[in-house]
């Protein structure tokens, strides 16, 4: 009974925390939104990929940080307590949740499997200056750029790419996609997947991810628009003449991947919103003042996560939080019963 009682026990607090923690950041959404939009596309996606998977992190470090430890160190092995049907229900939907996200996360990575290998068997493989993975070419009605997969990504451009766009333009793309590489844009969209809230039913959770694609987009330009206001102009003209190739009602499947242009999520409005900021950035010239900035946010969100890290450690070595843990862990098992 002591063990399966802690297992209950631990379920029981993922699935709690994890929806008070949904209905936080669904709170603090309505607000964050407003201040981001005067940020750059690369904060904005990496503030909305944060608050995405609060929830579930919060839930995982409530569990591993403070349950866990306080159970072992003071709950009696021999234990009187049993498992209510009050907690035993809470576990088996908490348990259900888990089993639904790991099988969204192994149906991501088998269908993006499959649309690799179906890919690389009718492609050809091309030579790319300045990509850091490997590069196909193939046939597709849809002029697929995509970066493709999580652990090993590989780059697949269709045959009309090569032949609407010049040198330059093209190179703006490789810069683009390889943009999406640095940043791991596919492991965090698989990551997102998975880590669906229980508030996944409410519209919060389709705006947000539908918010951090524009984003991501919109930072990979920047990324690649940083290097020279005539690579910003290049990309600009490209998303143009890409744009005008989609035929009508065709997009190919993105399991796990970054599209240059994803026809499910980029209406007129969005792609028009990413030329407009690229021809802002090539007249900006993207300054250094700018790129201090985000280095700046980038060393603050390290710092961030160091002083958390410490927080962690000292709360799970501090004999009163486990003390008091254990009690409230009596209580709920109390009121439960």
């Amino acid at each position: 009974m002591y063990d399966f009682l802690g297992i209950c026990l631990a379920l029981a607090l993922l699935l709690t925390v994890n929806a008070l923690a949904s209905v936080a950041t669904t709170t603090a959404w309505r607000f964050i939104s407003r201040l981001a939009k005067n940020q750059s596309a690369a904060t904005r996606s990496r503030l909305i990929f944060i608050l995405r998977i609060f929830p579930a992190l919060a839930a995982f470090l409530a569990v591993v940080i403070l349950l866990i430890p306080s159970y072992l160190a003071f709950e009696p092995i021999q234990t009187e307590e049993t498992v209510s049907y009050k907690l035993g229900l809470l576990a088996f939907f908490s348990a259900s949740g888990i089993v639904l996200a790991f099988w969204r996360g192994l149906a991501t990575w088998l269908a993006t499997k499959r649309l690799v290998s179906d890919w690389q068997t009718h492609s050809e493989i091309v030579c790319l200056e300045n990509l850091p993975i490997p590069a196909y070419r193939i046939t597709h009605q849809f002029p697929v750029v995509a970066v493709i997969g999580v652990v090993r990504p590989k780059l697949f451009v269709a045959n009309q790419i090569f032949e609407a766009l010049n040198a330059e333009e093209l190179t703006a793309v490789i810069a683009h996609e390889t943009a999406h590489v640095t940043t791991r844009d596919n492991l965090k969209h698989w990551l997102m997947r998975i880590c669906r809230d229980v508030l996944v039913i409410f519209p919060y959770s389709r705006v947000v991810d539908t918010e951090w694609a524009e984003a991501a987009e919109l930072a990979a330009d920047e990324q690649a628009a940083g290097r020279n206001s005539h690579m910003a102009l290049d990309l600009a003209q490209a998303l143009i003449k890409i744009a005008r190739l989609i035929p009508v009602g065709i997009n190919p499947t993105m399991p796990a991947g970054a599209f240059l242009i994803d026809g499910k999520v980029e209406t007129g409005d969005a792609l028009a919103r990413r030329v407009r900021r690229l021809t802002q950035l090539a007249e900006a010239n993207l300054n250094d003042a700018g790129k201090g900035r985000e280095r700046f946010l980038t060393a603050l969100s390290w710092a961030c996560f160091g002083v958390l890290l410490l927080v962690i450690v000292g709360t799970a070595t501090n004999t009163d939080v486990l003390t008091a843990m254990h009690t409230g862990i009596e209580r709920v098992v109390a009121f439960l019963s």
